[in-house]
């Protein structure tokens, strides 16, 4: 069976490709993770109403999630002093709750419905063991509540319901 779809890093496009056409599935990246919450606003509705799944890609936001740092990326160029601030702010809630922001990078986008997946980029095998493992690590439900206390989460994203992994 074959599927139609899209793939882009920003949320007007998609969002009317979802309205005006029959897609079968979107591949968004950057755009709903911990950092960039702005498919929410009409992007992620419409697919969920139209019945689009969703692939949420770049999740990690240029790698600025899976290792926030000065002097790394954001949105494919320099990161601001500002988003690394951010990340480093999520960093320290998910170590409160004994997470690595990676893991909570990667599965938030999978709390909201029209998301059916999510694509991380890896540049070794090594990588790609330590998201499949990622994946698997138990996340407190504590840990999504504390990110919305702290402002760093949308109280409109929906977050993974299960506090366990897998």
């Amino acid at each position: 069976m074959g599927a139609i779809g899209v793939g882009m890093n920003q949320t007007a496009v998609p969002t009317r490709f979802v309205r005006e056409t029959d897609l079968d599935v979107v591949l968004l990246a950057g755009r709903y993770t911990l950092l960039d919450q702005s498919a929410l606003a009409g992007f992620l509705p419409e697919a969920e109403r139209r019945g689009v799944a969703v692939v949420a890609g770049g999740v990690f936001n240029s790698g600025l999630l899976a290792d926030p740092r000065a002097n790394t990326t954001y949105d494919y160029r320099p990161a601001s002093a500002e988003a690394v601030r951010r990340a480093l702010r999520l960093e320290q809630v998910c170590e409160r709750h004994g997470v690595p922001l990676r893991a909570a990078a990667s599965r938030f986008p999978l709390g909201h419905p029209a998301v059916a997946g999510v694509l991380v980029g890896a540049r070794s095998p090594a990588q790609i063991l330590d998201a499949v493992a990622q994946y698997h690590r138990p996340l407190p439900a504590a840990l999504w509540t504390d990110l919305r206390r702290t402002g760093l989460l949308s109280a409109a994203a929906p977050c993974p319901g299960r506090a366990e992994g897998g």
